[in-house]
């Protein structure tokens, strides 16, 4: 069965809460739902998500995907085009105009995983269904008032791991937000910070021993100096034998290779990507490296988290996605799912395609109230109180 027809659907709505850390932050979606179709009619889906500045009209993101992506999949079997292995030289290594190496991956493996009629986590190996997730807030924006509802709304559902952002300019406001954190959740929490790149390496040691003696444990410490800084983590893994460093988002396969070659992280943090995210998965089980499975859209990673068996949490942030599609991702209880029916598991919302849909670019004005997140019902977390 081979890919034979296309289709893009642009969305471009206000996000119901601000989301950001100590580098960004944003108030609106940006992204384009991509369908790659086949001669039978299975239709595989991906995302193209800009964070943080809305995707040109939907004939724009049309031409140039026409013209960069669509000659290497048209007429092509979706499985070979995942197992494919490309020649990296010279000028063919380059970006394409906007993002969707990703969306492309995920549409291929979700219509593979459709043809062979298995759900994806089953194709790529797994052997469990399920996989622990930890509550992200994407917080640093927040008010406190926020903050405290979000993760203890977080709490109240089930969840038991948080993950903070950190890294501010004043640091006794990341020492104030762990405090109002323990208030907020449980007792004896499991307790994640990310810092986003925000402190250099002797800093971060620094920084690190006086939330220790601040009486805070924290399990990791997510990507807390500059990605490529591999003799910096390294060190920092020695220094700060207390808690766990969690790196490697913001670096592509071969970097993420490099830096489990210099020892440079106790935990390997992976995100969409699937190709990408199971080759290197594969690599860091032969490594004895623990994953981390960062951040997907709408959370379509528990397939890869499944699969892999270095794998223990997965991210879940409470972004307001869900309307987009027909059955989201089950979470309950601190765990998250992998759908037992074909593919990835997620379908795009007709109502969605009608309703949000926007085939030419917004103002901010004219996007309107952000669509109900079922997920934070019960919690006052506003995206008009940031700090």
């Amino acid at each position: 069965m081979k890919i034979v027809e296309r289709q893009i659907t642009r969305f471009q709505f206000a996000r119901d809460r601000v989301i950001g850390d100590s580098q960004v932050r944003a108030e609106s979606v940006n992204v384009a739902a991509l369908e790659l179709i086949d001669d039978s009619g299975n239709s595989g889906l991906g995302f193209i998500q800009s964070l943080f500045r809305p995707l040109p009209d939907v004939s724009e993101i049309d031409r140039l995907f026409a013209d960069e992506a669509w000659p290497d999949l048209l007429d092509q079997t979706p499985i070979g085009l995942v197992h494919r292995v490309g020649r990296p030289r010279g000028g063919n290594q380059r970006p394409y105009s906007l993002p969707f190496e990703e969306a492309i991956q995920t549409a291929l493996w979700d219509l593979a995983a459709k043809q062979a009629q298995l759900p994806l986590h089953r194709l790529l190996g797994g052997r469990r269904d399920r996989v622990r997730a930890y509550a992200s807030g994407l917080d640093f924006h927040l008010s406190d008032h926020d903050f405290a509802e979000l993760f203890g709304h977080a709490d109240s559902i089930g969840y038991s791991a948080f993950k903070i952002k950190v890294g501010h300019a004043d640091f006794d406001r990341d020492l104030h937000r762990l405090a109002l954190l323990h208030k907020s959740v449980r007792a004896n929490p499991l307790i994640m910070i990310d810092a986003n790149e925000a402190w250099g390496s002797k800093e971060a040691l620094v920084k690190l021993t006086a939330i220790r003696e601040a009486g805070f444990k924290i399990h990791w410490v997510e990507d807390p100096i500059l990605r490529d800084d591999f003799a910096g983590l390294r060190e920092l893994r020695r220094g700060a034998t207390w808690t766990l460093i969690n790196s490697g988002e913001y670096l592509d396969a071969a970097g993420k290779r490099r830096l489990m070659l210099a020892g440079g992280t106790d935990i390997l943090n992976v995100h969409g990507f699937v190709t990408d995210t199971m080759r290197i998965g594969w690599l860091a089980a032969e490594l004895g490296v623990p994953v981390s499975l960062g951040n997907t859209f709408l959370e379509f990673g528990v397939n890869m988290a499944c699969a892999l068996p270095e794998v223990e949490w997965l991210e879940y942030s409470f972004q307001n996605f869900d309307h987009l599609v027909e059955q989201p991702i089950r979470i309950r209880d601190g765990w998250a799912y992998a759908p037992d029916r074909p593919g990835h598991g997620l379908t795009l919302s007709q109502s969605a395609r009608r309703q949000w849909s926007r085939p030419r670019i917004a103002s901010d004005s004219e996007l309107g109230p952000a669509p109900t997140n079922p997920r934070l019902a019960r919690a006052n977390v506003s995206a008009t109180k940031a700090g």
